[in-house]
């Protein structure tokens, strides 16, 4: 444990360990600790693996095991539901096939979060694809019940876009330059200039503020859920802004005095 630990730490040492014991292994399938596979999922990824020889990476439907226990929970459902087809990057949950990640060099170990999209940005540099199928993978459980857990969890995706924008912002690739973009401005350019109009020019103050309702009505009308969900997305997400460029701000502090990151966890 003097070496920092990591998740991509971690699966790298248990890859090693299972092609020590078979050497000949083709496809590796990855699970995070709070979550399940479905029954049929190994079966459909590996059929789809073996007709699409271009394709390092596939992933499926992952659900929320409790989304009615917490808005935080329902939050995370809706993340989830991501579309069907090529993707840019996989989650924890995904099979991968084992020549191309060992080509890659696996995860990068150094990396406190996002080691996935990390990953899949080199796949997808080397000429290979990563897809999402419909079938159903499994379930995830957040056990998200406080507002802290989701404040830290999304300060974690601050901190992960920021180390995501240093790593991999060259064109054309540009990963973490939009969501860190979206982030400073609503999460720190507009509030410091409200803070500064107030002090000169209060109805100003108040007209830039109203940019947020407006923001977080235009985001309600992107999904196809119910009202109630869709306004309860749409208003975390700008609220989550704020706990985001948290994150954004530790990774640049702990980077610039060369100091060691660690894990961010909400549970």
């Amino acid at each position: 444990m003097r070496i920092p630990f990591t998740a991509g730490r971690a699966r790298n040492a248990g890859v090693e360990q299972m092609l020590a014991i078979s050497p000949r292994l083709e496809y590796v399938q990855f699970v995070d600790g709070d979550c399940e596979l479905n029954p049929h999922w190994m079966t459909a990824a590996h059929i789809f693996l073996k007709q699409r020889p271009e394709v390092a990476a596939v992933s499926g439907r992952l659900r929320e095991r409790y989304p009615d226990k917490s808005v935080y929970n329902m939050l995370c459902d809706l993340e989830w539901d991501a579309p069907i087809g090529e993707a840019t990057m996989c989650g924890g949950l995904a099979m991968m096939r084992v020549d191309a990640f060992a080509a890659a060099g696996g995860f990068n170990a150094t990396l406190i979060c996002g080691e996935e999209p990390e990953l899949c940005s080199r796949f997808r540099a080397s000429g290979l694809r990563i897809w999402r199928l419909a079938e159903p993978m499994g379930l995830h459980d957040a056990n998200m019940t406080r507002f802290g857990q989701w404040w830290v969890r999304a300060m974690r995706s601050g901190f992960s876009d920021a180390q995501a924008f240093v790593i991999d912002s060259a064109p054309p690739v540009r990963r973490g330059l939009r969501s860190s973009l979206s982030t400073w401005l609503w999460g720190g350019v507009i509030p410091l200039t409200v803070v500064l109009l107030t002090l000169w020019w209060p109805l100003g103050a108040l007209c830039l503020l109203f940019g947020y309702p407006i923001q977080i009505a235009r985001l309600a009308t992107r999904k196809k859920r119910s009202a109630s969900d869709n306004w309860w997305r749409a208003f975390f997400l700008l609220l989550g802004k704020f706990p985001e460029m948290q994150g954004q701000i530790k990774y640049y502090y702990q980077r610039l005095r060369g100091k060691p990151s660690n894990l961010i966890e909400h549970k």
